[in-house]
């Protein structure tokens, strides 16, 4: 893998009826700031050869408006995103390790803890991800391992 573009999902609403973080979904802002996303990628010609993407709604909505963007780019629903760690992910990414462009659309902490794995040598040193924000990722080599990244851009709406 040569780079790694980290996705955070859009606003979500604050709660379901049932109570289920799983299933909250994007508030309108959150609607807004997924197309502003995918529209920034398309700008910048992000070219992702697959996406893995959290199965929360939130961050599958996310998706949604960004996919059709990027050229289809096969996409797999891993729940493994949804509460890992940096080490979690890196982990699951190892699996795609052949692909030149991957996408990881998840949540926070574990993305901004990643980005600052990759980057800054520590996950310690994040200093935040907001919602719709992209970390895109170049990465000295094909291993996914402390300080290995450089940050090639970094937007939020």
């Amino acid at each position: 893998m040569h780079e790694l573009i980290l996705l955070r999902h859009a606003e979500a609403m604050s709660s379901t009826p049932d109570g289920s973080d799983l299933a909250r979904p994007l508030s309108a802002r959150g609607d807004a700031e997924a197309r502003a996303a995918g529209q920034w990628l398309a700008e910048h010609q992000a070219r992702p050869d697959h996406i893995l993407c959290s199965p929360a709604r939130r961050t599958m909505s996310t998706a949604s408006q960004v996919i059709g963007l990027l050229g289809e780019p096969p996409v797999h629903y891993e729940p493994d995103i949804y509460e890992a760690t940096p080490g979690q992910l890196i982990t699951l990414l190892d699996g795609y390790a052949q692909h030149r462009s991957v996408m990881l659309i998840g949540h926070n902490p574990g993305l901004e803890r990643l980005v600052a794995l990759l980057v800054e040598g520590r996950s310690q040193a994040y200093r935040g991800m907001p919602p719709a924000a992209v970390a895109w990722i170049s990465l000295d080599g094909d291993a996914l391992e402390p300080g290995a990244g450089r940050l090639h851009a970094f937007w939020s709406p």
